[in-house]
């Protein structure tokens, strides 16, 4: 039986591989795939995701990648037939180098089989030897007392998934380690 290849962190080279246009290497493809995710043609309502991604000292962590994958407004992802076509549900986004931030221009997930809704979140940098999941929920959403994830965290652990109100989105902080640590999934 072959065995599972080793891991290997991120490195310094994840923007050049991901997002060639970011790291200033030209050519690779006409745009990187980015944290744009609507268009003018997009349904639903617009919202802004911000955060930054921290380390176990508190430190933004200024080289992390961020990508998401979310349903459209109605529920639906990406290549159901009812999905949005003029909306992809991915998005890729490296952490601004001088700050740590990441952002997303994208739409309110419409919820899913029973679940809240919810927005899928992967994360890689340098130390991080596999890619972390995680998901980022929405505050005041009825169906978050009954979500099958949120239900069975305790509250402190279930806080770390619900991202904060701003004037024109949210903001998801993820805490890789330490006090307020982001719930990560082994999947």
């Amino acid at each position: 039986m072959t065995r599972e290849s080793p891991s290997q962190t991120a490195g310094p080279y994840v923007h050049i591989g991901l997002t060639p246009n970011y790291a200033e290497v030209h050519g690779v493809f006409e745009a990187d795939l980015g944290s744009q995710m609507v268009t003018d043609d997009t349904q639903g309502h617009r919202i802004k995701i911000t955060g930054t991604v921290f380390d176990g000292a508190g430190d933004a962590l200024r080289d992390a990648l961020v990508e998401i994958w979310q349903p459209g407004s109605n529920g639906k992802f990406a290549g159901d037939p009812k999905a949005d076509p003029h909306f992809s549900g991915f998005g890729r986004c490296a952490a601004d180098l001088e700050t740590g931030l990441f952002s997303f221009d994208t739409i309110m997930p419409g919820a899913i089989r029973g679940n809240a809704p919810f927005i899928t979140v992967w994360i890689v940098a340098r130390g991080i030897n596999l890619g972390l999941h995680t998901r980022m929920y929405f505050p005041h959403q009825f169906a978050n007392a009954n979500d099958p994830v949120l239900s069975q965290l305790d509250e402190d652990r279930r806080a770390t998934l619900i991202a904060t109100p701003t004037d024109d989105g949210f903001n998801f902080d993820i805490h890789l380690q330490g006090v307020g640590e982001t719930v990560f999934f082994d999947i």
